[in-house]
């Protein structure tokens, strides 16, 4: 056997042990160490003098009582007659002595509290009366056998007191990691049994009491044991007394939650982020095996990956300059891949992204024929499911991405037909493999200029949030999870794409990104309805197409080269470019006005030279 290695794990099985049990006893501790330096502090010369003079006082007015109480007696046996001279003058002397007495023994007690004894004394004392009466009994009990239980309990509860106080004022072994930061070493300092237990009470947090602090990869974890009425809705609520304690900077992000066990809150300080050493550029092999879930990002705490599902619906909110786009891009990418991708854009630059690679609707045209042609598409699986006796779509997803939702309410509202349908695509479309994915600055419901329609915002069922403006629009955002507080996320870019999502718990993640390089390589396919059939999701692979027509560098000079081909009718140029009707529309609109194309009268395209 190794005894030095024996020796070495015992050691530090011990030290373990008694650290674990250390935060018990320390409010134990802390309590007599505050009651023995009150005692100390009122063992004043000023005190112990007036403790002096009223036991001399004391003393001399027992003396003086108990010479009364004799004379009483004596003129008692002079005289058989009670209303005597001799006696009533002994009996009053004797009642004023009394008076006297007792007015010293108040005053005596009053200085024994204003000059207590030790706590030390006190202890000795109280235990004296059971550690000599238990020591008589065991002698007196011990016949043909030795008694020795009176004596033993006396003796555990001794080591009892002594071994807390011993546990209580132990110094933990707090480990620190070389690596920690400077704030990270005196937040662990401070989160150290010892000094909360002497500091909390100066915060109003008597009553709570640490475990050692761990580092964790999202930063400081730690356990509080929550005594007496306190319970972790009143630790959250007493956050910035938690802060004040630590001395923590107000941007740290301080999180206080529920423990495995009742009784007990996890504070959780956000000094690094679990994420930080992983590129958040997302690729193509971020996409799950598993068809159901796309990866939404990393969980700033644990580091791992958190999947959201692919076939729900979703709401997805940020304020300006969160980095709501680039975060989007990402599941936009990962629906576009798997089936059909239908952008409703109403600001229109993240469309010009897009474009070359799925359809998409920017112009009030463009919108209100792309909102019908996914309404028809859902109608028309409706009734294609229903002749092969199916009840849920079986064929590539159809995801229809609205962003942003107030300017898409806002050009609609007014057009109850096409709102309508914008409804039902959010209610009905997601067993018929039409998705809804909703995204806006502003998560309201109400007022003149809503985000996400009333109607439409209970089907979003699975919600992220990053930054919004105020707990409003959190309500809306992340609804019953509004106490995320997602309105709470710090303003910096070190924060953009960091948010919660619904139900995952009040860890912050960290989405992936997608830049307009990583759009554009993406392979080209642009949904129309004579497209969709069903039968499995058709595979789509990451590669560069060759551009439609190889002297072409933008839609324009694509649809200008078409009609100089032989292309006369809108349809022929989209065809021949693969650019969406409404783009088509779009630029040759742009040219007729400039005079590179003109229109005969019964509709066909020349082009300008042509037409001159």
């Amino acid at each position: 056997m190794d005894w030095k290695q024996a020796w070495s794990t015992t050691a530090n099985t011990t030290t373990t042990a008694l650290d674990s049990m250390a935060p018990v006893c320390a409010p134990f501790a802390a309590r007599w160490d505050l009651e023995a330096d009150r005692r100390n502090k009122l063992r004043t010369p000023e005190h112990l003098k007036a403790l002096m003079a009223a036991q001399k006082e004391h003393n001399a007015a027992r003396s003086t009582h108990a010479t009364a109480k004799s004379q009483q007696l004596a003129a008692r046996a002079a005289s058989n007659n009670p209303f005597a001279a001799g006696r009533l003058a002994a009996r009053v002397a004797a009642k004023a002595a009394l008076s006297h007495e007792r007015d010293t023994r108040a005053k005596l007690k009053a200085a024994r509290v204003n000059y207590p004894s030790t706590l030390k004394a006190r202890a000795v004392q109280a235990h004296s009366v059971h550690a000599v009466p238990g020591a008589i009994a065991s002698a007196l009990l011990s016949t043909a056998h030795l008694t020795l239980w009176p004596a033993a309990t006396s003796a555990v509860l001794i080591g009892a007191n002594v071994t807390a106080l011993a546990l209580g004022r132990r110094k933990l072994r707090v480990v620190v990691d070389e690596s920690v930061s400077v704030e990270e070493r005196q937040l662990m300092e401070r989160l150290d049994p010892s000094y909360w237990v002497e500091h909390a009470p100066d915060r109003g947090l008597s009553g709570t009491v640490t475990t050692p602090p761990a580092m964790e990869p999202g930063g400081i974890r730690c356990e509080i044991r929550l005594d007496g009425t306190w319970t972790v809705k009143t630790l959250a609520d007493k956050v910035d007394s938690v802060r004040a304690l630590l001395g923590a900077r107000t941007a740290l992000r301080v999180r206080i939650t529920s423990a495995s066990r009742g009784g007990w809150a996890v504070l959780t300080l956000a000094t690094r982020s679990a994420a930080a050493g992983v590129s958040s550029l997302w690729t193509p092999d971020r996409i799950p095996s598993d068809l159901l879930a796309m990866s939404l990002g990393l969980d700033t705490e644990t580091g791992d990956e958190v999947l959201i599902p692919f076939d729900e619906r979703l709401l997805v909110s940020g304020a300006s300059g969160t980095g709501k786009s680039w975060s989007f891009r990402p599941l936009m990418a990962t629906a576009h891949l798997r089936g059909d991708l239908l952008l409703i854009d109403g600001k229109g630059e993240e469309a010009n992204i897009w474009e070359p690679v799925c359809r998409v609707a920017v112009e009030q045209g463009e919108i209100t024929d792309a909102v019908d042609a996914a309404h028809a598409e859902m109608t028309r699986r409706k009734v294609d499911m229903k002749a092969r006796g199916i009840s849920v779509w079986d064929g590539p997803q159809l995801t229809v991405v609205v962003d942003e939702g107030q300017v898409i309410l806002a050009l609609i509202t007014k057009d109850k037909d096409r709102l309508q349908r914008l409804i039902e695509l959010s209610s009905l479309g997601r067993s018929r493999g039409v998705v809804l994915w909703w995204a806006t600055q502003y998560p309201l419901t109400d007022g003149g200029a809503p985000g996400v329609h009333k109607l439409i915002a209970p089907n979003l069922l699975t919600r992220f949030s990053l930054r919004v403006a105020g707990t409003t629009q959190a309500q809306v955002a992340l609804d019953d999870c509004a106490h995320y507080a997602p309105h709470q996320i710090p303003d910096g870019r070190e924060y953009r794409g960091h948010g919660y999502l619904k139900g995952y718990g009040p860890r912050m993640l960290r989405t992936w990104t997608l830049d307009d390089a990583g759009v554009r390589a993406l392979p080209k396919s642009i949904w129309s309805p004579a497209q969709s059939t069903g039968g499995q999701p058709r595979p789509l692979h990451l590669v560069k197409e060759p551009a439609a027509l190889s002297g072409s560098s933008t839609n324009r000079d694509k649809v200008l080269a078409a009609v100089q081909a032989g292309a006369r009718t809108a349809r022929d140029v989209a065809d021949r470019t693969g650019l969406n009707k409404g783009t088509v529309s779009r630029e040759i609109k742009t040219l007729t006005a400039s005079g590179s194309l003109h229109r005969t009268a019964d509709g066909m395209l020349l082009p300008g030279q042509q037409a001159a």
